[in-house]
C-alpha cells in the first residue's frame, strides 16, 4: 500500500510589510508572520515549548514565575506624560536613559534568536477606539496566547495593518538591575512616548495581556472612554450587566452564565455608545475546574487551540488534573471568545442596566448581596475590597484584607479618582443599579465558616439582573449601611443575614467592626478628593 504525505497548503499573504525595521529589529533567524493556531501549535510542539494534552489543548509551564510580577513593572518617565501618571508603587518611574539601554539589549537578544514569531492584533472591539498592536516573541506558544486573547484581523485587514503599539517579548532574557535600572532580572517596561512595551525575565503569559490593558487604561480616558477591569454579559432581552472583581472573586465564572451571552470576561470600555470588549478571548482560572461546576469554561479546555498554563498532566493519559496545584494554584486557561457557545459576536453591547461589584470576603461578615446607592457605589469602587486567604501566598496565615482601587489598581495609570468620577457620571446618566455581591465566606471567617455556594450566588445575581430585587423589601445592615433583600427565590433566608449565620453573634460583631475599621483606614487616601456624601457612605464602625 502506497501512502502519501498531505500536501502543504500554500500560505496566504498575512503581512504586506515583512520587515521589522520599524521595531528596530534586524533578525538573523527566521521570522514567522501571523501564523494561525495550527501552525503556532505545530511550531511550539516542534520546539519543545510544552505538551499537547488529551483533547488537544497546549500545556505550558512558566515556572518560576506563575503569576504577574507587579513589582517589576515600570513606566518610562517621559516629560509628555509625567503630569498624567499616578506615580508610586503601581507606576514605578524609570528614566528614558535606562529604557534606551534596555531597548537596545532586547533588540540584540531578539535579533539573535533562531526564530521570531510576529502577531499583528487589535485591542478594542469598537473600531473608533481600537489599538493596533504588533507582538514579537521567540516563543510560538506565547503568540498563540495573544492570538487567543486579542482581536484577530482578517488576511485582508493585515494588508494595511499599521501598528501603533509594539510589544517586544524576551521571556528568557535576564535584565541587569545596575545596567537597566530594574528591580530584578524581570522587567515589564512601558514607554508611551515610544509606544513600546518591553517584557522579559518571565514566561508568564499574563504579562502580555495585562500590559496592553495598562496601555488602554491610559489612552481610553483621553477619548472619554472608561476602561474597566470587569466582565460583561447580555440577557435575552438585550440587558447588559457588568461584573467588577479581583482575581478569585468569580468574575469569569459568573459572567459565563449559560442563560446569558458573554461579551467578555475581563476588560471592557464604556463609551457614549455602550460597552465594548478590549479583547477577543478569555483567561480563566482553571484550578478545580469541572464539567459540572463550570461547564462553559470546562468545555474550552477540551479544545485544540486553548492554552493551559501550569496545569499538571497525567503522564500516561495526558489528561489534565485540574485539582493538582503542585506547580501553582494560579493555573489558567486561555481560549478565543467563540469557544464559548453563547457569546456576543463583535464584542459590543448597550449601556448596562446592572453593575455588580464582586468581593470574596474571607472575614465572613459582608452580606451575600446588597443594593448600593450612588454614593456607596463610588465608595466601594474606590475601595476595591476583597480578601486573601491562608495558603494563597507565602506567609499568609489568616485572612488579609486587600484593597485595590477600581478593582484593578495595578493596571491604572491615572489617579483612581479620575476613573471613579467617570464611573459616577455614567451610572447616573444611564440609571444603572449597582450591587455588592460577596462570593466569600459565611457563618464565620475562612477556616471556620463555609464558602458561599456558587448555586446560591448565581440565584442571587440572576434575580438581581432580572429585576426581581428592584424595589423589593430590604433591611439595612447596621455596620455597613447596606440595603439587603429580605428574601430571594432559591436562596435560604438565613443566608441573607450574615450575623445570623454565625454561632456566636458577638464574634460576628467584633469581626465586622475590625473590617469596617480597615475600610476607613484605606479610604483616608481618597477622603479629601471626594464629595462628603461619598466619604460618609462607608461602614459605620
Amino acid at each position: 500500500m502506497t501512502t502519501h504525505a498531505a500536501p502543504t497548503p500554500t500560505a496566504p499573504t498575512r503581512s504586506e510589510n515583512r520587515s521589522l525595521a520599524q521595531q528596530g529589529l534586524r533578525p538573523s533567524g527566521c521570522v514567522h508572520w501571523n501564523l494561525v493556531a495550527p501552525e503556532l501549535i505545530q511550531q511550539a510542539v516542534r520546539r519543545d515549548e510544552g505538551l499537547l494534552a488529551d483533547m488537544g489543548p497546549f500545556v505550558a509551564v512558566t515556572s518560576p514565575h506563575t503569576g504577574r510580577s507587579p513589582n517589576d513593572k515600570f513606566v518610562v518617565e517621559d516629560p509628555d506624560i509625567a503630569q498624567d501618571v499616578w506615580w508610586g508603587k503601581v507606576n514605578q518611574p524609570i528614566s528614558p536613559e535606562y529604557f534606551e539601554v534596555l531597548l537596545a539589549d532586547v533588540r540584540k537578544y531578539l535579533d539573535a534568536s533562531s526564530d521570531l514569531f510576529v502577531q499583528d492584533l487589535w485591542a478594542g472591539a469598537d473600531p473608533v477606539h481600537r489599538l493596533s498592536v504588533r507582538f514579537v516573541s521567540p516563543n510560538a506558544w506565547h503568540m498563540q496566547f495573544v492570538r487567543n486573547m486579542f482581536l484577530r484581523p482578517t488576511v485582508g485587514d493585515l494588508a494595511s495593518f499599521a501598528p501603533n503599539f509594539t510589544v517586544l517579548h524576551a521571556p528568557e532574557m535576564q535584565a541587569d538591575p545596575k545596567r537597566h535600572g530594574t528591580r530584578s532580572s524581570t522587567f515589564i517596561v512601558l514607554s508611551f512616548a515610544k509606544r513600546t512595551i518591553l517584557i522579559g525575565g518571565t514566561r508568564y503569559a499574563g504579562e502580555l495581556k495585562k500590559s496592553i490593558f495598562t496601555v488602554m487604561n491610559y489612552l481610553m480616558p483621553k477619548e472619554n472612554v472608561l476602561p474597566m477591569h470587569c466582565s460583561a454579559n447580555v440577557g435575552e432581552q438585550g440587558d447588559t450587566a457588568l461584573f467588577f472583581g479581583l482575581s478569585g472573586t468569580g468574575k469569569t465564572t459568573l459572567s459565563a452564565d449559560p442563560h446569558r451571552f458573554l461579551v467578555g470576561d475581563d476588560e471592557h470600555g464604556w463609551s457614549e455608545h455602550g460597552i465594548f470588549n478590549f479583547e477577543g478571548g478569555c483567561y480563566a482560572k482553571a484550578i478545580n475546574l469541572s464539567a459540572d461546576g463550570e461547564p462553559e469554561i470546562y468545555r474550552t479546555t477540551q479544545m485544540f487551540g486553548t492554552i493551559l498554563e501550569n496545569t499538571v498532566l497525567d503522564p500516561v493519559s495526558r489528561q489534565v488534573d485540574f485539582a493538582n496545584m503542585s506547580i501553582t494554584e494560579n493555573t489558567r486557561a486561555s481560549y478565543p471568545m467563540h469557544y464559548i457557545k453563547r457569546h456576543v459576536a463583535g464584542g459590543r453591547a448597550g449601556h448596562p442596566r446592572h453593575v455588580v461589584f464582586l468581593t470574596a470576603d474571607a472575614f465572613g461578615v459582608l452580606p451575600p448581596i446588597a443594593a448600593l446607592t450612588r454614593e456607596q457605589a463610588m465608595y466601594y469602587f474606590l475601595s476595591g475590597y476583597t480578601a486573601k486567604v491562608a495558603g494563597t501566598e507565602r506567609g499568609v496565615k489568616e485572612p488579609q484584607a486587600t484593597f485595590s482601587a477600581c478593582f484593578g489598581a495595578v493596571f491604572l495609570v491615572w489617579h483612581p479618582s479620575r476613573y471613579a468620577q467617570m464611573l459616577g457620571k455614567l451610572l447616573e446618566q444611564h440609571n444603572a443599579q449597582v450591587w455588592l455581591v460577596n462570593t466569600g465566606w459565611t457563618g464565620g471567617p475562612y477556616g471556620v465558616g463555609t464558602r458561599m455556594k456558587l448555586g446560591h450566588t448565581r440565584a442571587m445575581v440572576r434575580a438581581a439582573l432580572a429585576g426581581e430585587l428592584t424595589g423589593a423589601p430590604t433591611t439595612t445592615d447596621p455596620m455597613f449601611g447596606l440595603a439587603v433583600p429580605t428574601s430571594i427565590r432559591d436562596v435560604p433566608g438565613a443566608l441573607l443575614s450574615p450575623r445570623s449565620t454565625w454561632a456566636v453573634p458577638a464574634a460576628y460583631d467584633a469581626q465586622a467592626h475590625t473590617l469596617a475599621q480597615m475600610f476607613a483606614r484605606n479610604f483616608e487616601q481618597f477622603a479629601s478628593g471626594v464629595d462628603p456624601a461619598v466619604r460618609d457612605a462607608g461602614p459605620r464602625g
